[in-house]
């Protein structure tokens, strides 16, 4: 019950107030949810428009939801599978997750991460260390990506 009431609270704001460039909805059930981030102007996916998965487990929000991408992304923290390595995502001890972050403040930090990724804790070691030791060739080939997979 708590669940079913603190998510539809979430996604009313998300649809009255959405943050920048963010947009969150229902993709059937309440537990089922879609989401939309454009990337981020002066990064290597601006104008590009990335969908997102959102599963909302049974003990939420006392457990993290599920998040994927479902438009490839060359990222050093989002694999091929659209798994997404970032610490607010995960319990603790290893994550940072709290019942008080919501679907709203996760979508924000992965746009976060996308403008700023974290090359030293990768899902990808080679797109990693290319973002490391050869940015040019990295920016290249997420802009690459992003004109492929994420355009208009």
């Amino acid at each position: 019950m708590q669940r079913t009431t603190r998510l539809t609270r979430e996604l009313s704001l998300l649809a009255t107030e959405p943050p920048p460039g963010i947009t969150c909805w229902q993709n059937g059930q309440l537990d089922n949810l879609r989401a939309q981030i454009l990337g981020g102007v002066d990064t290597p996916y601006e104008k590009g428009i990335f969908n997102l998965e959102i599963i909302v487990p049974e003990r939420y929000p006392f457990e993290p939801p599920k998040i994927r991408f479902l438009t490839p992304i060359y990222h050093p923290n989002i694999d091929s599978a659209g798994r997404i390595c970032l610490d607010v995502l995960k319990l603790p001890p290893k994550g940072a997750w709290r019942p008080s972050l919501n679907i709203s403040t996760l979508l924000t930090s992965i746009q976060l991460l996308m403008a700023e990724p974290n090359p030293d804790d990768p899902l990808m070691a080679d797109i990693s260390s290319e973002y490391k030791y050869n940015k040019q060739l990295f920016l290249l080939n997420a802009r690459e990506w992003t004109e492929k997979y994420a355009g208009q």
